[in-house]
């Protein structure tokens, strides 16, 4: 069954002819790009965002990949603290990410004479609220991997299988997703983000999200290293206060995909 399916991507992709691929650097969309080049060589680029919601690693990560899978990697960038849309931060402030940075790759497929722009999006991300799913299909974005019918897990499993190094990374998503709706987004906060996530990454622990609860920070991490942050927690405790939050939080539930929009549910 899983073959079929990249049968059928392969097929897909052979019909677009020329795409340009929204390229994260993560597992989904280097898949995607991978299988994009094996099947359509020169007529496929790879566009990554240049933002401050993104680790400047996963960049230096996605320009490595693109080297290797011998792919050219075009920047675009964008400019989100423009658009109040953005920073007061509303329950679809994705939508409105998402249509500025897909607008931009829409004028450059146009640039290029490519056919389409793609994305990496696939069936689980059917079961979490993504209100950047209505931007993409207003543009005419297509989502190859979703319409080939993969999930994440058959994703990785072919991934590994073609060598991609990063078969097995963790989800990230940007770090605008860390803050509660209606609180207002600033540099100075997605950089305390930022911070607070590289050093407990740094740590050792493998996923990682710290949500911005002014004056709190609630911090989520894989259940089974839960134990090991308790163990730290005064090296913790005191990072995070030289951040200024005042206080700081281990969620017991653990990390789980989309936290912040369980209140949305409860309503």
């Amino acid at each position: 069954m899983a073959q079929q399916k990249l049968t059928k991507l392969t097929s897909i992709l052979t019909e677009m002819d020329s795409v340009v691929v929204a390229f994260s650097g993560g597992v989904d969309s280097s898949f995607l790009l991978k299988v994009a080049k094996d099947t359509l060589g020169d007529k496929v680029v790879a566009a990554v965002g240049i933002s401050d919601t993104y680790k400047p690693e996963e960049l230096l990560a996605a320009e490595d990949l693109a080297i290797k899978l011998g792919v050219k990697l075009i920047k675009v960038y964008t400019d989100e603290f423009s658009d109040p849309n953005f920073v007061n931060n509303p329950p679809d402030r994705c939508y409105y990410c998402k249509k500025s940075l897909f607008s931009k790759l829409i004028e450059l497929k146009k640039q290029l004479n490519f056919n389409y722009v793609v994305d990496g999006a696939n069936l689980d991300d059917n079961n979490d609220y993504r209100p950047g799913h209505r931007a993409i299909a207003e543009l005419g974005v297509r989502s190859p991997l979703r319409e080939a019918g993969f999930t994440k897990e058959e994703i990785r499993r072919f991934a590994r299988e073609l060598g991609l190094p990063n078969w097995n990374k963790p989800a990230e998503a940007c770090l605008a997703s860390r803050f509660p709706y209606h609180t207002k987004i600033t540099k100075e906060s997605l950089q305390k983000i930022y911070s607070g996530e590289k050093y407990l990454k740094d740590l050792g622990f493998n996923i990682v999200r710290v949500r911005f609860h002014d004056p709190v920070a609630r911090i989520e991490l894989a259940p089974e290293e839960l134990g090991k942050a308790v163990e730290m927690r005064q090296d913790i405790v005191k990072y995070f206060q030289d951040l200024g939050f005042n206080y700081i939080c281990l969620d017991l539930l653990g990390y789980r995909t989309g936290s912040m929009n369980e209140v949305l549910e409860a309503r």
